[in-house]
């Protein structure tokens, strides 16, 4: 492990900014750059979802200060792990002892890519967020939301707040059902549904043309406005030929070490690591509490270096607003082989669900039950017998 006087953060997210504050906090003299591909400094991306989206611009993140070298507004194009550089996008070369790899990801779009279809966003960045916010003060006749997931579900909620008349398309039986399970997904449907927002299942967007979405089913919906929310990639081309194992994100140990390299560490959306309590199952997490905890956990780690590194073993936990509800999830639910409600009514919006894996908890979900939700977490954490819960 050589010393370490240099080190590069590329990915100025949250990820990335955590890793430079912890790297701060632990210790770290030496040179600090922090590269971020946006012109912006770090911000906080939940809110573009949501209040920015009706006029607050507040994005502050708590505690944004960091002691960096700040390079905004550039992308890396290139890892030479050999010569240990990062090339960015205006060809300057970065040296590095150590990096931190915390790209995070880019969303999907239609086929075509960006640009390709007028009056169509996605929501990714601050940019992204300030153009719809000026869309929907537009007053369009009709949004369409194309993909249910949480990001899709927020704009969704976000834009009947405003009074506008929303269509939610999702190509599964259920919003969020994948992720959430069967008895949340059909609450969520109806949640949905009650609060007016028009929810089509079970059918994918052929096509957007013409102020119209069209669907596979044959269907035809008017649209003023198209917003794009049917996920991300993580955003690793970058490292193409440098040497790094990448298969929908960056493959890491336990610890967050890349693999097979001693002065590479990666966290945030771009991340895929075993984790420690689930059979060394590889997972990505896109969240701000996953990258919050991880950037710090991989900063730390590169600093102690292999021999010395801590698995990163947290539990995600995860939540959500929905049409004024918190919805909040835990570990792994898409892993169970079996699901109950261990309190509460769906009926009365009010319940939460544990999800188990031969008998034992790996997940669970609680909607406006925050107590449940931290219950269902240390369950998880604990590797509870779900027999234990009801």
């Amino acid at each position: 492990m050589p010393s370490l006087d240099r080190i590069v953060i590329v990915g100025a997210s949250l990820a990335g900014l955590r890793a430079a504050q912890a790297l701060r906090e632990d210790g770290f003299t030496g040179d600090l750059t922090l590269v971020g591909a946006e012109p912006h400094l770090p911000y906080n991306r939940p809110p573009l979802s949501k209040s920015l989206l009706t006029g607050d611009d507040d994005v502050t993140l708590p505690g944004d200060a960091f002691d960096a070298r700040w390079v905004g507004g550039r992308r890396a194009v290139k890892l030479d792990r050999v010569a240990r550089t990062v090339t960015l996008d205006d060809g300057t070369d970065l040296s590095y002892d150590g990096l931190v790899v915390a790209t995070g990801a880019r969303p999907r779009h239609l086929p075509g890519g960006p640009g390709a279809h007028e009056g169509v966003h996605v929501l990714r960045t601050l940019d992204d967020g300030l153009a719809l916010r000026a869309a929907l003060n537009q007053g369009p006749a009709r949004v369409v939301v194309i993909g249910a997931g949480f990001i899709g579900g927020e704009v969704a909620s976000t834009a009947r707040s405003l009074g506008l008349n929303v269509t939610l398309v999702e190509a599964g039986p259920l919003p969020m059902g994948g992720l959430l399970g069967e008895t949340t997904g059909r609450w969520l449907a109806d949640h949905h549904r009650r609060n007016g927002v028009e929810l089509i299942t079970g059918t994918r967007v052929t096509d957007v043309a013409d102020g119209a979405v069209r669907l596979a089913d044959g269907r035809s919906i008017p649209a003023g406005l198209v917003v794009v929310a049917t996920g991300v990639i993580p955003e690793a081309g970058w490292l193409e030929g440098s040497g790094l194992k990448v298969d929908d994100g960056v493959l890491t140990d336990a610890t967050l070490f890349a693999q097979g390299a001693a002065d590479i560490v990666a966290a945030g959306d771009v991340a895929r690591w075993p984790h420690p309590l689930f059979g060394g199952v590889l997972v990505r997490v896109e969240h701000w509490a996953n990258a919050n905890d991880q950037g710090a956990r991989a900063a730390r780690n590169l600093l102690r270096g292999p021999g010395d590194a801590e698995p990163h073993a947290e539990v995600p936990g995860l939540g959500t607003r929905v049409h004024g509800t918190r919805v909040q999830w835990a570990g792994f639910p898409s892993m169970a082989d079996e699901a109950l409600v261990v309190a509460g009514d769906p009926a009365e919006d009010k319940f939460s669900v544990a999800f188990a894996r031969d008998g034992v908890v790996v997940g669970g979900v609680a909607v406006n039950y925050p107590k449940e939700a931290i219950r269902l977490r240390k369950a998880v954490a604990a590797r509870e017998a779900s027999a234990s819960l009801a």
